[in-house]
């Protein structure tokens, strides 16, 4: 038993690509009498273009809705992938879903993207938003490119903004339907399963933007947010808003939540408390959202750091 053609010759004779190639090789491995027809149904779905692997960071819901929505092979959540270091993730396609924070990329998906490698012959990125895009997907790309990735296909899709501080849950939900998300949602979904090139292109006033808002980022929002937060008399210490907090941020125990300083900014602990007793100083709405196509099960799965 054993591979006897070489891995070029093998490469032209079935017309496979070095993905296709490395699946093959470790069926061979494994032991397979016939490696050829064992992995016929994995050819099959590498030649159909659609082995993918999307990563995504979510709090309230909207990312992993789109990345579930995009995603024809595996979703990894960001969070969760921050465990391990240093690894290389290879696919057909790979895509990172994420939100726009402060006009860019969150910190934890640049972390993300820092700490591994990533091999593709097609690269693709979503953000959502809520108000305005600025040079959000910009952002991505120039990071990216610290890492060698080059996308093929970018993004940005408008839906419901969370973010307390600024905007009136009320509002946004009254505006959702204007938003044509569903519309816009599955333009993206045919786009990247067709491995469309199409790319979003932004004039130098919002880069400039995205700029200022990220250069105070760092010094402004761990130091000031998570101050502004309160819990009231209405926590039952259920501990759902430090299961859902992708930093370990929240320490929960029975005498009270305490906030570690540590804070992405994401506000799902605010969002998804089952008692709304989780409050913001100065917030603009006592409303809450969670994405309607999510549950807190997959939030609480995507985000648990405990």
């Amino acid at each position: 038993m054993g591979l006897c053609p070489t891995p070029c010759k093998l490469l032209k004779k079935f017309d496979l690509n070095f993905f296709e190639l490395e699946a093959l090789i470790y069926l061979e491995w494994c032991g397979a009498d016939n490696p050829m027809v064992l992995s016929l149904d994995l050819l099959i779905i590498f030649n159909r273009g659609d082995f993918m692997i999307t990563f995504y960071f979510t709090a309230t819901g909207n990312c992993l809705y789109v990345a579930k929505r995009i995603n024809q092979g595996e979703l990894i959540s960001i969070p969760q992938a921050l465990k391990k270091e240093n690894q290389t993730y290879k696919s057909e396609s790979i895509g990172f879903v994420f939100p726009c924070y402060g006009f860019g990329v969150p910190k934890i998906v640049q972390e993300f993207i820092s700490k591994n490698t990533f091999i593709s012959d097609y690269f693709f990125t979503v953000m959502t938003y809520g108000n305005i895009a600025s040079g959000g997907l910009g952002h991505m790309e120039k990071i990216c490119k610290q890492s060698n990735i080059t996308f093929n296909y970018t993004a940005e899709i408008l839906m419901v903004d969370n973010y307390l501080p600024v905007f009136k849950i009320e509002d946004q939900l009254a505006k959702e339907a204007s938003k044509k998300i569903e519309e816009n949602l599955e333009m993206i979904v045919q786009d990247i399963s067709q491995k469309s090139n199409k790319k979003v292109e932004k004039c130098g006033t919002h880069k400039v933007a995205t700029a200022v808002i990220k250069s105070a980022e760092s010094t402004f929002l761990k130091s000031y947010i998570d101050k502004k937060f309160y819990v009231n008399e209405s926590c039952n210490k259920c501990g759902t808003c430090a299961k859902v907090c992708p930093r370990k941020n929240i320490s929960v125990t029975a005498e009270k939540v305490t906030y570690l300083h540590n804070c992405e900014v994401c506000m799902a602990c605010i969002n998804l408390c089952p008692k709304n007793a989780i409050h913001l100083k100065n917030q603009r709405s006592e409303s809450r959202f969670k994405n309607q196509n999510v549950t807190l099960k997959e939030l609480i799965d995507a985000n648990n750091q405990l």
